[in-house]
């Protein structure tokens, strides 16, 4: 069988709800060899999950999933085999931390106006708690009070585009976060690239724009991929001369569909992200 690996995961220092040592607890029962905790816009649990990670014998790559725009778009980069603690990569945190906060206070406060919320905000207790907010956290508690009936619900009625608690973000530009990640020694990974609602040319530009700014991969194997999402990331792969990457996505355990760990397996034609990295 092929070598399980995970080279994108999430605690709840960001959108996940296990703290670093449970998800790599979790992992070690799925005999995951190699895992990299990317959180996003933190990377303040890779410490924990470096020594957990020790403790079972599984390889630690550090990581983090920085949010950035692109024409409009949120996009989303995975770092990994980044120096956590450099410059670059805090300040860029930093940044993402402060919009972040902003955009779900205006969140919260939008929400309070909607009668079935009865004045209450909801994001007020989430902005109080460390960590980084994030639009999941406010589904959470949307079906928490039975508001929706699971978490897509929640951004399909309330969250979502010209829904009542949708607030635009302006992201920072994919080239500051691709240069944070390489200047922290680390691997910049275009993250689940399927999910933008992109055509592919348009899918194709922004590869070949991720490429130039510095980019080293791409995610071709995720829960969730079709065939023939995999054939045009695969696609994109040999194009651009990027990496493959492989990873769940993980957020919280109860998805069967994505478990930690994932298949290593690769065309023999797409270089892994992994023969780039250096597990501790």
């Amino acid at each position: 069988m092929s070598e399980l690996i995970d080279l994108h995961t999430h605690s709840y220092h960001s959108d996940g709800v296990l703290a670093p040592a449970a998800l790599v607890e979790l992992a070690a029962k799925r005999k995951v060899s190699v895992l990299a905790l990317t959180d996003h816009d933190t990377s303040v649990g890779c410490a924990e999950a470096a020594a957990a990670c020790a403790q079972h014998g599984i390889g630690f790559v550090p990581g983090i999933e920085f949010t950035a725009g692109w024409r409009g778009q949120e996009i989303h980069i995975v770092g990994l085999g980044i120096n956590t603690e450099h410059a670059a990569v805090q300040a860029r945190c930093t940044e993402l931390l402060t919009l972040r906060r902003a955009r779900i206070a205006a969140i919260g406060e939008l929400l309070s106006r909607e009668r079935a919320l009865g004045g209450q905000n909801i994001a007020t207790d989430l902005l109080q708690q460390p960590g980084v907010p994030t639009r999941l956290h406010l589904a959470r508690e949307l079906l928490k009070r039975g508001l929706a009936r699971d978490q897509q619900d929640a951004f399909d009625r309330w969250l979502g585009r010209k829904r009542p608690g949708h607030v635009p973000q302006q992201w920072p530009g994919i080239e500051g976060a691709i240069e944070a990640i390489v200047a922290a020694g680390g691997i910049a990974v275009l993250a689940h690239a399927h999910r933008y609602k992109f055509s592919n040319g348009v899918l194709g530009e922004l590869c070949a724009a991720f490429k130039a700014a510095g980019g080293g991969g791409i995610e071709v194997s995720l829960p969730g991929t079709s065939p023939n999402d995999t054939a045009r990331l695969l696609r994109q792969a040999r194009l651009q001369g990027l990496a493959g990457s492989v990873g769940s996505d993980f957020h919280q355990p109860g998805f069967a569909w994505r478990p930690v760990g994932r298949f290593a397996k690769l065309p023999e034609d797409i270089a892994p992200v992994l023969a780039q990295l250096r597990p501790q």
